[in-house]
C-alpha cells in the first residue's frame, strides 16, 4: 500500500511525517525513468539518497575464465552509453534532479567504480554538493582478474556529499564507532560481495542482477548517516538492496526502477522484510546529541535544594546551591562550570562531573539528575 508524507525541512532525529503537506508516496518503487520521477517529487522532501547509477562499464569482447567459462559480466543495456559525452549529460541530469529533492541538510551517497566514479564526483562539485568523504569498498572476496593483464579490481569507491557546503547532515559518529567494536570508523570498509543466499536468482539459477549491492554495505551506509523515520531515495532501485535495510531499520524508502523484471524481483524481497521492534532501532549517540539540561531544572524540580551543599569530585572544595541554579562557594559565584573551574585554578571544568551530592554517607555525582531527566524525555517522546 502506497503510504503519503508531507513535504517538510530536515528533522534531526527522528523525522516527524505526521504533518499535513505535499504528499510523498512512501515505500513504493515508481516505475519509469529516474530522472523524469525525480521531477514529478516535491522538492526539499528527500533526507537521504543512495545511488548506484550505470557504471558505463567500457567492456571489450566477452570474458572467460581459465576452464573456457564465460563470465557473466555487466552487458545489459542499461550501462550501455555512446560515449563519455552522453554518460556525462546523463549523470549531469539524474544529478541535478536529485539535488533538488533533497532538503537543505540533506545528503547523498553515490557508488561507482574506476569506470565512472571520477566523472560523477567532478560533477557533484559542479552542481555545489559538498563532499564530505570518500570511501573505498574493499571486497573480501573479489572476482579475479582472469586475463592477468591488470591487478584485481578488489574495490569499488563511495562517494558522501552534502546538498551544500553549510548543510547540518546527519552522522552518527558514535553509532559507527559501536559497529567498529569501540574504534572510530574508517573510510575503508572490508565487506564481502553479494553471494550464497544473499545474492538474488531468478527462476533460471542466474543471477537477478549482475551489480546487487550487499546489505551490509547499506546497512552501515544508513545507520551512520540516517535516523529513524528519515526517508531514503534509491534513483536505481535495482532488486531493492536500500528498500530493504531501510524497512528493517525503520526508515521510509522511495525506490525508482525503470526494469519491470527488477521491479517484479525488489517487490518480492520487501514483502518478506520486517521492520526490527522499536527498541532494537536506537543506536549508541554522542554527547552533544543528548538533549541539553540546564542545572537549574534540577533545582527547579527539587532533585536539589538551594542551600544544599555540593562537593568536588576530590572533596577539597565544596560549594552551595543557590535558588537560581547558580553556585556559590569560597565567595565565587557562577554556573556550577565557572564555580569548579574558579575553585581548581584551571582554565575550563565540567560542573556535572565535577560536583557531587551526599546521600546515606555516600558521595553521588549530580550528573546522575542530569541522567534522570534525559531518561525522562526520552520515554516522553517515546509515548
Amino acid at each position: 500500500m502506497t503510504q503519503t508524507i508531507p513535504t517538510r525541512r530536515a528533522a534531526r532525529a527522528p523525522a516527524d511525517h505526521s504533518r499535513t503537506g505535499a504528499a510523498l508516496p512512501l515505500n513504493s518503487i515508481l516505475a519509469g525513468d529516474c530522472v523524469e520521477q525525480m521531477l514529478a517529487l516535491p522538492e526539499a522532501s528527500v533526507d537521504l539518497i543512495f545511488a548506484d547509477p550505470p557504471y558505463n562499464l567500457q567492456l571489450r569482447g566477452d570474458l572467460h575464465r581459465p576452464d573456457n567459462s564465460k563470465v557473466d559480466a555487466v552487458d545489459d543495456a542499461w550501462d550501455q552509453f555512446g560515449s563519455f559525452a552522453a554518460y556525462d549529460a546523463f549523470t549531469k541530469a539524474w544529478l541535478a534532479a536529485a539535488r533538488r529533492l533533497l532538503k537543505p541538510d540533506g545528503a547523498i551517497w553515490v557508488i561507482g567504480s574506476y569506470h565512472n566514479i571520477f566523472r560523477v564526483g567532478a560533477e557533484l562539485q559542479n552542481q555545489g554538493f559538498w563532499l564530505l568523504n570518500d570511501v573505498v569498498w574493499r571486497k573480501s572476496n573479489p572476482m579475479p582478474n582472469f586475463r592477468g593483464k591488470r591487478l584485481t579490481n578488489a574495490h569499488e569507491t563511495l562517494i558522501w556529499a552534502s546538498r551544500s557546503e553549510g548543510g547540518k547532515y546527519t552522522f552518527n559518529y558514535e553509532a559507527l564507532k559501536s559497529l567498529n567494536d569501540g574504534i572510530q570508523m574508517r573510510s575503508d570498509w572490508t565487506l564481502p560481495i553479494c553471494t550464497g543466499s544473499e545474492r538474488i536468482k531468478g527462476e533460471d539459477g542466474a543471477k537477478a542482477h549482475p551489480t546487487q549491492k550487499p546489505e551490509s554495505l547499506l546497512h552501515r551506509v544508513i545507520v551512520g548517516t540516517t535516523n529513524p523515520g528519515d526517508l531514503i531515495l534509491d534513483p536505481f532501485f535495482g532488486t531493492g538492496t536500500t528498500g530493504a535495510v531501510a524497512k528493517m531499520l525503520g526508515r521510509y524508502f522511495i525506490g525508482i526502477e525503470r526494469e519491470a523484471a527488477y521491479r517484479e524481483v525488489a517487490e518480492r524481497r520487501l514483502s518478506r522484510v520486517r521492520r526490527l521492534d522499536t527498541g532494537a532501532l536506537g543506536t549508541t549517540t554522542g554527547k552533544r546529541a543528548e538533549p541539553r539540561v540546564p542545572f537549574g531544572q534540577v533545582v527547579e524540580r527539587g532533585m536539589l535544594r538551594p542551600g544544599e551543599e555540593l562537593w568536588s569530585i576530590n572533596a577539597r572544595h565544596k560549594a552551595r546551591v543557590r535558588a537560581d541554579g547558580s553556585l556559590i562557594g569560597n565567595d565565587v559565584k557562577g554556573s556550577i562550570h565557572q564555580v569548579g573551574a574558579a575553585l581548581e585554578g584551571a582554565p575550563s571544568c565540567n560542573g556535572w562531573t565535577y560536583w557531587h551530592f551526599k546521600r546515606e554517607g555516600r558521595m553521588v555525582p549530580i550528573d546522575l539528575l542530569r541522567q534522570q531527566i534525559r531518561a525522562e524525555m526520552s520515554q516522553s517522546d517515546l509515548a
